[in-house]
């Protein structure tokens, strides 16, 4: 890697040493046809840009990338793999290369993957050295294709090398560099499942990662990136994951996961060089992200970590997809390397309580490898939680502002920040008031018929065979009236497993009604309130509504239409409210799947299976104490569901 004139001479005029590498080659990666992609060239030309515009490049020595080299990469992946990537662009591959790439998940290639993969490679792995050296005191390498998501044996995930990963194996690899032991940082909103099963059983690097997780349904949906998933052998304790829930977290959310966890451990562990997979895609209007994590938030992140490892610390770039947002968040972070100046704000935003909540659990997961992380967080802090997702922006969900000029408000004087706390909590406060004296009728049809299970999501806790525990709701006053009916529907059992079950199918109504079907359901008199909490619950996690999922002008629109798909959990298994009728001029309404899941289960896209005995004897417990059938008829009316054809 060559330096560049970067038209200044004032990176050795006694300011930090700040390296940036970047190679237009790596632009040479894109989709075959040049389809509209996400993961496109115009990433790392908008970082670039936004840099040049500022003038952070003249401040920084500016380096052009050489390709990696294949003794390096094997350090991370199998020849296999390598083989595969330094030859995919080849003419020999011509008419293979899409047929290759689709039998991995979220893969393009093209003639120029190859030379974009080994340069990406190449750029992290020589910044790091000139950093390990002293040559340069931090360093960005705004590389792609991104790389955490990269296995031994796998591309995956837009990654086809995993930079970071073959970087840090380079720097440990080099005993003369004298560096033992590294902290990587993820704070892409993906898990960096490639990093972690890298290095999970090393103790010299301690591998944190911060992630939408959705209890393993967000990409790249597995366990791996559970709070429980801590290293194994020697690297047990070296491996932390704060999964969190389901979007929307902003800054307070990661710099709590920060002064609770990564600054603690980081002190602790006392590094001597840090990597940071700097993706970008948990920022404010990213389109796979859902995060409202604004520049501010990222600068402050790296902030908290120049104090460590004497501020060797190198990012490199991963995900992030907003032009807009990842350009002003990189120029936030680029200006923290150069200038290491004190970013001040007087914003007073919390975190979510389910953020509380994992922060807690994953302190009381490692707090056997980590002394920092026994004492539990003073209750001063704990106690102070945001009403509803906004952090430093009025809406970080509006569609009718655009996402450019909320940036504009974050490249003002950070001092300048403020939430307005009373806005906020009054919205919130408004909507729940409006609902609360709303009565409903939910009608349950599988483990909510017995009371003590549907009461978890009323009082929170859990009963016997779940094997996750519930939130609760806000209002935790128990059902008004308790009443039993039949309706035309079929039950049917499926899905593979829950968290709140394991393994096993749960219980799912057809929407359509038909004369022969029967199925018996338990109703509960709720408000409507408490039923959009049970929403909440039984589609996504507790982190919070800033709005109803199911206001009064979705009631009237079920009544109209019979049912209503709720966007806001459009991808969640219970997303269909169905209208059932009125009792004592109550609205009856149920949750269940639609009419193109139907069609899933029914080709075998989506699969049908038996319930678990724990999750089938607490159906039996609701239709034998609720007075509805005897216990062998219930556990014949549930085989019966469960192996009818649909």
């Amino acid at each position: 890697m060559e330096a560049v004139d970067s038209g200044s001479d004032g990176a050795s005029r006694g300011q930090r040493r700040v390296g940036i590498a970047y190679d237009e080659r790596m632009c040479r990666h894109h989709t075959p046809d040049n389809a509209p992609h996400p993961e496109n060239p115009d990433r790392i030309r908008a970082i670039w840009n936004e840099l040049q515009a500022a003038g952070i490049t003249q401040r920084c020595e500016v380096l052009n990338a050489k390709e990696a080299e294949d003794k390096y990469i094997l350090s991370v992946h199998s020849k296999s793999h390598v083989d595969l990537i330094r030859n995919i662009s080849s003419k020999q591959f011509n008419s293979r290369r899409n047929i290759i790439a689709s039998e991995f998940d979220s893969i393009y290639l093209n003639k120029g993957s190859s030379e974009a993969a080994y340069l990406a490679a190449g750029s992290v792995i020589e910044v790091a050295k000139r950093v390990a050296k002293g040559e340069l005191d931090s360093a960005f390498a705004i590389v792609r294709p991104p790389g955490h998501h990269a296995e031994h044996d796998e591309a995956m995930g837009f990654c086809l090398y995993n930079n970071v990963a073959i970087a840090t194996k380079f720097l440990l690899n080099k005993k003369e560099l004298g560096i033992n032991k590294i902290l990587i940082v993820d704070w892409d909103v993906h898990h960096g499942n490639g990093t972690q099963k890298t290095f999970r059983k090393d103790p010299r690097v301690l591998f944190f990662s911060v992630h939408r997780h959705e209890f393993g349904s967000f990409y790249p949906a597995s366990d791996d990136g559970d709070y429980t998933m801590i290293g194994e052998g020697p690297g047990a304790g070296y491996n932390i994951n704060v999964p969190l829930g389901y979007g929307r977290h902003g800054d307070a959310d990661y710099l709590a996961v920060w002064d609770h966890i990564l600054i603690p451990v980081a002190k602790q562990f006392n590094p001597d060089m840090i990597l940071i997979s700097a993706g970008f895609d948990a920022a404010v209007g990213d389109p796979l992200g859902g995060c409202c994590v604004t520049p501010y938030g990222y600068a402050m992140m790296l902030k908290k970590l120049v104090d460590f490892a004497r501020g060797k610390i190198v990012l490199a770039l991963e995900g992030g997809y907003n032009l807009a947002s990842i350009s002003n968040s990189a120029l936030a972070c680029m200006e923290v390397l150069l200038d290491d100046k004190t970013v001040a704000s007087s914003t007073k935003a919390y975190p979510f309580e389910s953020t509380w909540r994992v922060i807690q659990a994953v302190r009381q997961e490692l707090k056997a490898f980590w002394s920092v992380l026994a004492d539990e967080s003073p209750t001063k802090l704990t106690s102070q939680k945001a009403p509803i997702p906004q952090i430093l922006i009025s809406s970080c969900d509006s569609e009718a502002e655009d996402v450019e000029e909320l940036l504009q408000d974050f490249i003002r004087p950070l001092s300048t920040f403020r939430v307005d706390e009373d806005h906020h909590e009054s919205a919130s406060v408004s909507w729940r008031s409006d609902l609360s004296i709303i009565d409903i009728w939910y009608a349950t049809f599988g483990s909510n018929m017995w009371k003590p299970r549907f009461l978890c999501y009323i009082e929170g806790g859990q009963v016997d065979g779940m094997q996750k525990p519930c939130s609760g709701s806000m209002d935790k006053s128990p059902p008004k009236e308790i009443l039993w009916k039949t309706f035309p529907h079929r039950l049917f059992f499926g899905r593979e497993s829950t968290r709140a079950w394991g393994l096993g199918g749960v219980a799912f109504l057809h929407p359509e009604s038909k004369d022969e079907d029967i199925v018996h359901m338990c109703l509960y008199k709720i408000t409507l309130e408490q039923f959009n909490d049970v929403l909440l619950q039984e589609n996504v996690s507790s982190y919070g509504m800033s709005s109803p999922f199911f206001d009064l002008t979705s009631l009237d629109c079920s009544k109209e239409k019979g049912s209503i798909d709720l966007e806001a959990v459009k991808n969640s298994w219970y997303h269909n409210v169905v209208y059932l009728g009125m009792e004592q001029d109550i609205p009856i309404l149920t949750m269940t799947c639609n009419m193109s899941d139907i069609k899933n289960f029914k080709s075998g896209k989506f699969p049908l299976r038996a319930p678990s005995e724990d999750y089938a004897n607490t159906l039996i417990r609701g239709l034998v104490e609720g007075g509805q059938l005897s216990e062998e008829e219930a556990m014949s009316y549930i085989k019966d569901a469960a192996t009818k054809p649909l």
